[in-house]
């Protein structure tokens, strides 16, 4: 069984959280990508700070950033597992400074994200999670605390949604509207980036719809910190989120949920307005 260096993947986060603060705090030059997304130096510093980290730590373990080339899928479906990276995910919310902005690692092993860790910079907080032992953490103030996802009912006076800030439209606010009618009331809670899922990991929150485009590197550590703390993210077909399945790094749409007991598709819309 592969053994986490947790110690040495909190390390590389917190130095990766550093020099991303240090671009942060002084004037931030912005440039787009081919695909039109931002890309700031801050990206940059943290991509090659976790790449070197984590092949120094796992020499063996193949390592696929959101800042390096992808390599071909027919090398990497046959990988036994393989660390993910998304640098800085939220870089709109970093050039924006509302602090909503994460470094994620995650392991990827068997098409799952079965071990992840989730650091807030500007929060200095670190969330962790351990699929295998069906544990979640959030790290802050020298502190280690255990996290868990609140359980869902179809009794429930309120739910309480995550939403994006910088994505969403008509076809959300449908779903939304379709979702109010099967509850007392609907609270939305606007968050950026991956603390949407971490979100739900930590209580605060009991689902998440995407409707929209996301890449496996922008979910992958808070999928399995959310995973460990009892949750799970679902595409529309009603199966689990996979990785590594094919060639593209585009994620389906999907539906993320603190509760993974409770069946959702009772009280879920069964497919997102087209």
């Amino acid at each position: 069984m592969f053994e986490v260096p947790q110690d040495a993947l909190i390390n590389i986060v917190e130095r990766a959280a550093a020099a991303i603060l240090e671009v942060y705090e002084g004037d931030i030059e912005v440039t787009d990508k081919d695909d039109a997304s931002p890309l700031t130096q801050a990206d940059l510093a943290s991509h090659e700070i976790i790449v070197a980290g984590l092949l120094d730590a796992t020499p063996d373990v193949p390592v696929v950033s959101e800042e390096s080339a992808l390599p071909a899928f027919s090398e990497r479906r046959d990988w036994p597992r393989y660390w993910l990276v998304d640098p800085l995910d939220g870089t709109k919310e970093f050039v924006n400074r509302n602090g909503e902005f994460t470094v994620n690692i995650a392991l990827i092993e068997g098409g799952r994200a079965v071990w992840g860790i989730v650091g807030v910079p500007v929060q200095a907080r670190i969330f962790i999670g351990d699929t295998q032992q069906g544990q979640a953490w959030l790290h802050e103030q020298g502190e280690a605390r255990e996290i868990r996802g609140r359980k869902m009912s179809a009794q429930q006076a309120e739910v309480v949604v995550v939403a994006s800030r910088s994505h969403g439209g008509e076809r959300l606010e449908s779903y939304l509207d379709e979702l109010a009618t099967r509850f007392p009331s609907v609270r939305r809670q606007p968050v950026g980036s991956s603390l949407k899922l971490c979100a739900l990991a930590c209580g605060e929150a009991d689902c998440y719809p995407r409707l929209g485009p996301t890449s496996e590197w922008d979910i992958a550590a808070a999928h399995a910190v959310l995973r460990a703390a009892g949750g799970e993210v679902y595409r529309f077909d009603r199966q689990p989120l996979p990785y590594n399945s094919k060639e593209s790094m585009l994620n389906p749409e999907f539906v993320a949920v603190a509760d993974a007991e409770f069946d959702w598709w009772q009280v879920l819309p069964v497919q997102p307005p087209q």
